[in-house]
């Protein structure tokens, strides 16, 4: 089969290797149909994420066809169409018991494997480990384009940003970062009743768009940012301040939107240490959250799409097909100016 493989900081290569199969009893075989690039596989081939290693195969989001079933997998069989999320989960450690299968211990300490520790997504085929407690069915009225980013994006900005950060109804928010996962929090804050939703970017298209997606405000990153948020905002700053970028520069900022006893949720894959001004932060009783996804929130977000409440399928505005991935990287990587959020990389 094909498969995007990479082998080192800038260098990646769509090639060929050997068919994914059944290694255990607790996997599946998933052809896949539909898959996408994250961030985080920029931030990879930036070097950022030293566990990635020569020869593995990128990409941790799929949308596929189980062809494959191992012998210990009850829920589901060949044909089903299922969602492959992010993260894997063996459903019995005591991590995912206690619903952070982020940190399961049974795949390794860490739930985030494809692309990461084992084979990923971007190929023909993948191998899917505890399939019966990762995998999601799709219903018949989810489209592929808009389950495809509900394996990590819209869970991401969901979980760590809007969840994480405790919005609430009436609260206001401010999204640093109008990219996919920023986005997708903009997208999900609406669940939670926010009053007011400020997108914050140096992009006036990605603005455009968080406007389209439930911002209230848009505000071009500069200089004077922070004392324009401050004064939509009573001089004082927002409830709930999430990041959304993973610079050091775009979480400094984020720190400084936030009121007196709000909180910051930093979304952003960091690869470079921050230094955050704690001798002014602590008197403010700021709370300050970041993480890895669960995903737990899947089924939620899944009756949302289906019922029409959250518009997932406007994540994708370039659609490729496999074998032109590396053109899809080449856009999602010069996002600003091809004016992309998601790409859709079609079978």
């Amino acid at each position: 089969m094909k498969a995007l493989v990479y082998h080192g900081p800038g260098r990646k290569s769509w090639e060929d290797v050997p068919d994914a199969q059944v290694q255990d009893p607790t996997d599946v075989v998933v052809r896949v149909d539909t898959t996408t690039i994250c961030g985080t596989d920029l931030h990879i081939l930036q070097g950022d994420v030293p566990a990635v290693t020569d020869g593995r195969i990128l990409g941790h989001e799929a949308v596929g066809t189980v062809t494959e079933v191992g012998a210990a997998v009850t829920g589901f069989k060949a044909g089903d169409r299922v969602l492959v999320p992010a993260i894997t989960r063996c459903g019995r450690c005591a991590y995912c018991t206690r619903g952070m299968p982020s940190h399961c211990q049974t795949v390794g300490g860490i739930g985030w494997i494809f692309g990461h520790l084992i084979d990923g997504t971007q190929a023909e085929s993948v191998r899917v480990p505890y399939a019966d407690t990762s995998l999601h069915l799709i219903p018949n009225d989810v489209t592929d384009e808009q389950a495809i980013f509900l394996a990590d994006s819209l869970p991401t900005g969901y979980e760590v940003g809007v969840l994480a950060g405790g919005v609430r109804p009436g609260n206001t928010v401010a999204v640093v970062g109008a990219g996919a996962v920023g986005l997708s929090a903009i997208l999900t804050t609406g669940l939670w009743g926010a009053s007011r939703v400020i997108a914050v970017d140096s992009n006036k298209f990605r603005l455009t768009k968080a406007q389209e997606f439930g911002a209230t405000d848009a505000v071009e990153a500069g200089p004077d940012v922070v004392e324009a948020v401050k004064a939509m905002t009573d001089g004082l700053g927002v409830d709930v301040a999430i990041e959304a970028v993973g610079y050091p520069e775009t979480l400094r900022t984020t720190a400084a939107l936030v009121r007196p006893g709000g909180t910051i949720a930093n979304i952003g894959v960091h690869g470079a240490p921050v230094e955050l001004p704690l001798e002014e932060m602590w008197i403010q009783n700021v709370t300050l959250t970041m993480g890895l996804v669960d995903t737990v929130s899947i089924p939620t977000l899944l009756t949302m799409v289906a019922s029409g409440r959250i518009p997932a399928e406007k994540m994708g505005t370039h659609t490729f097909s496999l074998d032109q991935i590396d053109e899809a990287y080449e856009v999602f990587g010069n996002a600003a100016a091809h004016e992309a959020l998601k790409v859709v990389i079609r079978r």
